[in-house]
């Protein structure tokens, strides 16, 4: 029962990042509002860590059966994919590249505060 009223407590924010990106006059992802929100509530401490340990760790554990649903959906779009495969693999890459290095930039910084 714990674990189905923390699973709740995620599906309220989600919820919620859906209602108000509904509201909004211009678009924005839904699921960004409600992590936002939900980031909110526990840096206020308004729901606390303890509150979704367990259905978070259940969900970090089994991501991968999250993906599949969105890699079939790609799927869908192969031809497209197919016929910008070369600018879509250097962008891959260039945008990792410059993920690690902010990454380990801010890593850096964060060390040397320590």
């Amino acid at each position: 029962m714990k674990i189905l009223f923390q699973f709740f407590i995620i599906l309220l924010f989600t919820f919620l990042g859906e209602l108000i990106s509904s509201i909004l006059p211009f678009s924005f992802p839904a699921s960004i509002i409600g992590l936002l929100l939900l980031f909110i509530f526990l840096v206020l401490k308004v729901v606390k860590v303890k509150h979704l340990d367990e259905v978070s760790n259940y969900l970090q554990k089994n991501m991968a059966i999250l993906f599949v649903p969105l890699c079939v959906g790609v799927m869908q779009y192969f031809d497209i994919i197919k016929l910008n495969l070369i600018e879509i693999i250097v962008l891959l890459v260039v945008s990792t590249v410059v993920t690690f290095i902010v990454v380990g930039l801010i890593a850096k910084r964060g060390l040397k505060n320590e």
